[in-house]
């Protein structure tokens, strides 16, 4: 009797571009703080180091930043994250708002 051949099936494999993270998926969104004239700079100082787990010194120079200039950028992230970040930053009685990163 002859014997049957089974062909070898191999799946298709297509080449991806790799991506450095999943921030290059979707969209960045931004998280500002905005001055304002009641929350004292060592209050904006404790609550950074709070929300974001900051060295004093990282949050005191945006601290300082909000302060000076009127506003600082504190992170870039998801927008569920972002959105986090700032109900967070608004529940300590600080101004925060989200927008999204210019492409």
């Amino acid at each position: 009797m002859a014997e049957t051949i089974t062909p070898e099936v191999r799946p298709d494999v297509t080449e991806r571009p790799d991506t450095d993270s999943e921030a290059s998926l979707e969209p960045g969104y931004l998280v500002i703080c905005w001055n304002d004239p009641v929350n004292l700079m060592t209050y904006v100082t404790h609550v950074f180091m709070r929300v974001f787990g900051w060295p004093r010194t990282k949050a005191e120079r945006h601290m300082l930043e909000v302060h000076e200039q009127g506003r600082s950028l504190l992170t870039r992230d998801s927008l569920e994250r972002a959105e986090f970040y700032v109900h967070r930053l608004q529940h300590f009685g600080l101004q925060a708002t989200l927008e999204r990163e210019a492409t």
